[in-house]
């Protein structure tokens, strides 16, 4: 069987077996979130031997050269030999300064890093608590209006990452590890285009920036938002989004539970071939918004999604 190094650990794993879950099953904390190679929190470097990659098109052809991987693209065929992202020796150090709850369920938390962290709207920074414990959020901040970090953090279900969040107090530190991609950003071509950002839960997060970034940059096409939430009380951003709208007639904002979601989809209709929709949210909300938008006629170049998946 081949075996699996990390520092001064070795162990046999199954061939074949994904590499994401043989270094976490084996307790060596490597974060992911979407598992499709989107998000690309679980990158890794092959510091000797290489898996299988399922997914080779992810990164880039420097990236790869270099012996970085997906962990969650990749199966272990041979010896191999890795190293994961250590957050007290390659973690950029930040400070809470900022927790406010949103709704029952969503935290808003906010960091100030020790120095500024160039990112666009739409991508993800791994977060990691003191305690070590990693979690991939999406920002919700804009890099040239805000000097915080700004996440929404869903609290609804309990995990290692949301447990040690309801803990967390103003001033304590934090570690951030590398920027991440991700399917979602505004393009300055869209900018006569008609704009839907789709959202269920906290997939508002990196919308909310989209949006706020193709506003910043004076969007001229219509922008439809809708966010999905179980009920009422979790339109978290409802006020804020209610702001935006009041003094832009090109913007326009819809508020969805569950229960309304079928009947909104069948009178979705759109409004122009050149329509530029992003979707972001649990798979089964971004699946359903993203088929009737196919059947309502959208290429598919022109619809971008992330996908945020459930912990289990």
């Amino acid at each position: 069987m081949p075996e699996l190094t990390v520092g001064e650990r070795r162990w046999s794993v199954e061939p074949g077996s994904n590499l994401l879950d043989a270094l976490n099953r084996a307790g060596v904390a490597v974060p992911f979130s979407c598992r499709a190679g989107s998000c690309h929190a679980c990158l890794v470097h092959c510091v000797q031997g290489l898996p299988s990659d399922s997914r080779p098109d992810a990164l880039s052809s420097e990236q790869r050269h270099l012996g970085w991987r997906l962990a969650c693209q990749c199966q272990v065929v041979e010896d191999l030999q890795v190293e994961t992202f250590d957050p007290l020796r390659d973690g950029l150090p930040a400070t809470v300064v900022g927790l406010d709850w949103l709704s029952s369920t969503v935290l808003r938390l906010r960091l100030q890093p020790t120095r500024p962290l160039r990112y666009r709207a739409g991508q993800h920074l791994v977060l990691w608590t003191v305690g070590r414990v990693a979690r991939p959020y999406s920002l919700a901040s804009l890099p040239e209006e805000d000097r915080f970090l700004e996440f929404h953090l869903d609290c609804r279900q309990p995990g290692q990452f949301s447990d040690a969040a309801r803990q967390l107090r103003l001033g304590d530190p934090m570690r951030l590890g590398e920027l991440r991609g991700g399917a979602l950003h505004y393009d300055p071509d869209w900018q006569a285009h008609p704009l839907w950002l789709l959202a269920a839960g906290t997939g508002l997060a990196p919308l909310f920036g989209v949006l706020r970034e193709a506003l910043r940059q004076d969007h001229q096409g219509p922008i439809r938002i809708i966010h999905l939430a179980h009920d009422a009380s979790e339109h978290y951003l409802a006020k804020p989004l209610a702001a935006l709208a009041a003094n832009r007639p090109q913007l326009t904002v819809e508020l969805l539970v569950g229960a309304e979601l079928a009947a909104a989809l069948a009178q979705l209709r759109l409004v122009s071939r050149q329509t530029q929709a992003l979707l972001c949210g649990h798979p089964d909300s971004v699946e359903a918004f993203a088929r009737r938008l196919y059947l309502a006629g959208l290429p598919r170049n022109q619809l971008l999604a992330d996908v945020f998946l459930p912990r289990g």
